[in-house]
């Protein structure tokens, strides 16, 4: 057996709050589109993303369109759950779905290398702290440096970046944007 056999693979995992992503991109000063593919692409080719789950509040079923673009784009799709005979129109917050779902995987699944969050919602802080105090944390991928939560600065310049900038915003935006 050789030695590159022996070897682990390479197994990085993507969280994305989809709310947060859409908001930070198309409300800003300058708004943009997110190329899904192109993000997909970037997520694996530079941070060796293996799984990147896309997290989206109720399902809606005249979106069934984009539900398909996110599926095909490469993501695995997670909705929130919400008590179906309550019929309002609920908040999409994700945010408790996500750091479950980040924490059952860190703790069921010890070939995950690195964590990678897209979002920059200040919720997902001791998430973040403790994926980094563990050395699972990759990064934190802000959607717009304007609405992202201070609280990140704590972790240090290493742990955070920012899809707008634009060498970032050029690779991943959607090019009839």
């Amino acid at each position: 057996m050789t030695k590159e056999s022996n070897q682990k693979p390479f197994c990085n995992q993507a969280f994305i709050d989809g709310q947060n992503l859409f908001l930070g991109t198309t409300t800003s000063s300058n708004p943009w589109k997110v190329d899904l593919y192109r993000l997909r692409e970037y997520l694996r080719k530079k941070y060796g993303v293996a799984k990147a789950y896309y997290f989206l509040g109720c399902m809606d079923t005249n979106r069934q369109d984009l539900y398909d673009l996110i599926q095909d784009a490469g993501f695995i799709l997670v909705f929130r759950a919400h008590n179906e005979n309550v019929a309002s129109n609920k908040k999409g917050n994700v945010d408790t779905d996500i750091v479950f779902t980040m924490m059952r995987n860190f703790h069921e699944n010890a070939e995950i290398d690195k964590f990678f969050l897209v979002s920059g919602d200040g919720d997902y802080y001791k998430t973040a702290k403790y994926l980094r105090d563990q050395g699972k944390l990759g990064k934190v991928l802000f959607p717009a440096q304007h609405k992202a939560s201070s609280l990140y600065r704590q972790l240090g310049n290493a742990y955070y970046g920012y899809l707008d900038w634009p060498g970032v915003r050029e690779k991943i935006k959607l090019k009839d944007d």
